[in-house]
């Protein structure tokens, strides 16, 4: 079945006018195609609550995870050292880059249910003066949890360190104020909560830190400095741009502007996700996160108890009837989850949770009809 909505945390359903733009074959070296990427940078400025005197956008082609590497690879130094706070897949996905990439680093881990700690973050810094840079996940969606990058700025900034925020399901559905926070880097990607489709990353940068991070890059292609110092002349990318994708990005920052930017959009992604652990809990489905740090952007849901279907079974029987969720990531329980970013509204909530209920009742009569033969 072609025709369902994603319950993902991105990619995610887009409108039928952002897939349009699409349509277009751009060249990368008109001047309007230009243009395009340097409005886009601006805008994403703004949405950042970032000060063009201070602060620079940075498009990267690839994934949100190609933009974490090129962070990574180009601003922490041979002579550095990184501190990793990780309670989430994502997080470990840092050290893995740290490892490839031979960056100096030291990991802070919880479990991938509790929040980390700004006062613990203030012990390792205090204990180690080798560290230089903190990155950490704003919105882990191994969980669905929403971390508090602002306790841990204050921590950061005060230790003089350089503060790097993987917002990539975050960013563009929960108001950050980038600059008064005093994050040096955040990084998110264009098929997430602007409701773009996959292709680049993006990365706000302090120009200063941005500045300093010059030659110290470990890939040519992931040159944070490099692609910056091309893009910056005229919004020409150094190597072949996403065209389609890039279109389609700008057409997504005019439909986020016209509903009422990060305000209406996330009040949107709240309300959604508000409902869906109401309705789910009527049905006993549990969430694996408390409410105090449960994010709007996916929920971890355990199974029913006495579940004896798949998630494959389940996975199919929702699909059929338009809607795809996601497998479960945490490793020491059974869970799925369930995005609720993109072009999601209420009456779609509604739709699944209806959709789960007569999943779970078809469930209990071929359980009944087993027993009963």
């Amino acid at each position: 079945m072609k025709n369902y909505k994603l319950l993902t945390p991105g990619p995610l359903t887009t409108t039928d006018t952002v897939k349009a733009e699409m349509l277009f074959d751009h060249c990368t070296w008109d001047d309007d195609y230009k243009q395009i990427t340097q409005d886009i940078r601006k805008k994403l400025l703004k949405l950042a609550h970032a000060s063009e005197e201070t602060y620079t956008a940075v498009l990267m082609q690839g994934s949100g995870s190609f933009g974490v590497e090129s962070v990574l690879t180009s601003v922490v130094g041979r002579e550095d050292k990184v501190l990793i706070i990780a309670n989430g897949a994502y997080g470990e996905r840092m050290t893995q880059i740290a490892d490839c990439a031979g960056i100096n680093y030291a990991t802070y881990k919880v479990h991938y249910n509790e929040v980390p700690s700004a006062q613990k973050v203030q012990e390792i810094l205090a204990s180690d003066p080798a560290i230089t840079h903190v990155t950490m996940v704003h919105s882990e969606t191994t969980s669905g949890i929403l971390n508090d990058i602002e306790s841990v700025a204050k921590v950061v900034k005060k230790a003089g360190r350089v503060f790097i925020v993987d917002a990539m399901s975050s960013f563009g559905g929960v108001d950050i104020q980038v600059e008064a926070l005093g994050i040096d880097f955040i990084i998110s990607s264009a098929n997430k909560c602007i409701q773009g489709v996959p292709g680049f990353s993006f990365i706000i940068c302090n120009r200063e830190k941005l500045m300093e991070s010059k030659g110290k890059a470990r890939s040519l292609s992931l040159d944070l400095y490099g692609q910056w110092e091309t893009m910056e002349k005229d919004g020409k990318w150094r190597f072949t741009s996403p065209t389609h994708v890039v279109l389609a990005f700008a057409k997504a920052l005019e439909e986020m502007e016209a509903e009422g930017g990060i305000e209406a959009r996330g009040a949107r992604y709240r309300a959604n996700n508000q409902l869906l652990i109401e309705r789910m809990a009527q049905m006993g489905i549990k969430t694996y996160i408390d409410g105090t740090h449960q994010g709007p952007i996916i929920t971890t849901f355990f199974y029913p108890e006495n579940a004896e279907f798949s998630f494959s079974e389940m996975y199919e029987y929702i699909k059929e009837r338009g809607y795809a969720i996601y497998p479960g990531k945490v490793t020491e329980a059974e869970t799925f989850r369930i995005g609720n970013i993109g072009e999601i509204y209420e009456e779609d909530i509604v739709k699944l949770c209806d959709i789960f209920q007569e999943f779970l009742e078809s469930q209990e009569t071929a359980e009944q009809m087993n027993c009963a033969v």
